[in-house]
């Protein structure tokens, strides 16, 4: 097995980058474990030596995604931004990674329905632990605002988010003409906030 940490972080970006450009391509099926080595840029063999089957490719895939949104949001709550700052900074970090990371986002979600139950119910959790992170940093940033949401309407907002984010990418063809991503994330803010909080 491969112990070097930089070399193993630095082939799995290789292997999701050449596997989703395979599976925008082809769709998983229909790619093979030896056409994602080859476009990662290494033998069949060393691509053995980071996954057991295609399956775990997507595995990397959704754990790319859930990692790097959660450390742009952490590092948005360690920030001294308080309040509404802090909770649309969140937003527009998250929104920020779903554009840097759609084809990936958009492969996830074409190929989720390839994966086996126990695969699938993992990357579900994954959904589910994203949509909590960013009800947390709602219901806290609200908080300091003097606001109390009730759970039912936080996880509804939270599930929002999640959902116009992911539009930037699903709807990309038609969304991307009309704006840009500094202006579609500001003007979702407001569509998302609107009634809950409103300055003095």
């Amino acid at each position: 097995m491969v112990k070097d940490q930089k070399l193993i972080k630095k082939r799995r970006e290789q292997m999701i980058k050449g596997a989703v450009r395979l599976f925008k391509q082809k769709g998983f099926h229909k790619t093979t474990t030896r056409e994602i080595a080859k476009e990662s840029g290494f033998s069949i063999g060393t691509l053995y030596e980071y996954i057991g089957s295609k399956e775990d490719v997507l595995y990397l895939v959704c754990d790319a995604i859930y990692d790097e949104v959660k450390d742009r949001l952490v590092t948005q709550l360690d920030s001294s931004s308080k309040g509404m700052t802090k909770l649309k900074r969140a937003i527009t970090a998250y929104f920020q990674v779903i554009h840097d990371m759609q084809d990936e986002v958009l492969v996830m979600y074409q190929e989720v329905k390839s994966l086996p139950k126990e695969a699938l119910s993992y990357v579900l959790q994954k959904e589910i632990e994203m949509t909590e992170m960013i009800e947390h940093i709602l219901k806290d940033s609200l908080a300091e605002e003097g606001i109390l949401l009730p759970d039912s309407q936080a996880k509804l907002i939270a599930h929002n988010i999640l959902v116009q984010a992911h539009m930037w990418t699903f709807r990309r063809w038609s969304i991307q003409k009309l704006y840009g991503l500094k202006e579609y994330t500001e003007l979702q803010i407001e569509q998302l906030l609107h009634g809950v909080y409103r300055p003095n």
